[in-house]
């Protein structure tokens, strides 16, 4: 259930553009050096969502995590009121969670396996995004790159507790350690952020193989491009450039100008 908060501001009455001013490029790619894709991404622009989900477990594990996800998302309805549909889909990634612990048991023997979502949701001048894990939400918005979401790591803590600086994230021991993920433990936490959307927002969702192979500056550069086809392209070359060691997905999301 949505903090009363979030659910507060999600009532209110929305104004501005409508869902259908949105378009998205999608792309996915298994990378340099795996050998399956276990990413999975997710664009319904007339629904005004999009996911991009990050599997773990392996070979026949991860990939199916992340697939459960997004064949989920895809039998989702409409719901103009955005506080009805964020539940909703708050609603069906708890659904998610339990069907594959339910796969698990039935097929892998109890076998660990889960996915990282993210998900961004957008009605008039209203974002919402949901995630669990390390997938991320960026805002460009012209001058200024911003994460939108929190990574659910162990560097992550380490981070906010003063023990690690961001730049030596990418190389600790436990870089790849996720403390929340779709279908890897008994109860799902999505945690959530409520914002305002400006016509000139450029949205970005990633997997962790993305932004731990592009830096900041690609990134900008890259989300300056006119067209988000280019966009979202350059993006991933660029990650493949520099021997992106992980699948490597990203969703951009525009308003249509």
């Amino acid at each position: 259930m949505l903090p009363t908060l979030v659910n507060n501001r999600l009532k209110q009455r929305i104004n501005g553009q409508s869902v259908s001013a949105w378009h998205s490029s999608a792309r996915t790619h298994v990378g340099m050096v795996r050998q399956i894709n276990e990413d999975a991404v997710f664009s319904k622009n007339e629904f005004g969502i999009w996911a991009v989900a990050d599997g773990m477990g392996g070979h026949e594990a991860g990939e199916v995590a992340s697939q459960m996800i997004v064949h989920s998302l895809e039998n989702l309805q409409c719901n103009n009121r955005l506080s009805y549909f964020v539940e909703y889909v708050d609603n069906e990634l708890q659904e998610v969670n339990r069907r594959i612990q339910q796969h698990s048991d039935l097929i892998l023997e109890g076998r660990t396996l889960g996915s990282t979502v993210v998900t961004l949701i957008i009605r008039g001048r209203i974002g919402v995004c949901l995630w669990a894990g390390d997938s991320r939400l960026y805002r460009y918005r012209p001058g200024n790159l911003q994460r939108m979401s929190r990574d659910h790591s162990r560097v992550e803590e380490l981070i906010e507790q003063g023990f690690l600086l961001p730049e030596e994230a990418r190389q600790h021991p436990h870089s790849n350690v996720i403390t929340r993920a779709v279908g890897a433990y008994q109860d799902l936490y999505l945690d959530n952020s409520v914002f305002d959307v400006m016509p000139e927002d450029t949205f970005l969702l990633c997997s962790d193989g993305l932004y731990n192979s592009v830096s900041h500056e690609e990134m900008i550069a890259q989300l300056q491009y006119a067209d988000i086809q280019e966009c979202a392209q350059g993006l991933i070359d660029n990650a493949l450039v520099n021997n992106a060691n992980d699948n490597v997905s990203a969703i951009v999301v525009r308003a249509r100008t």
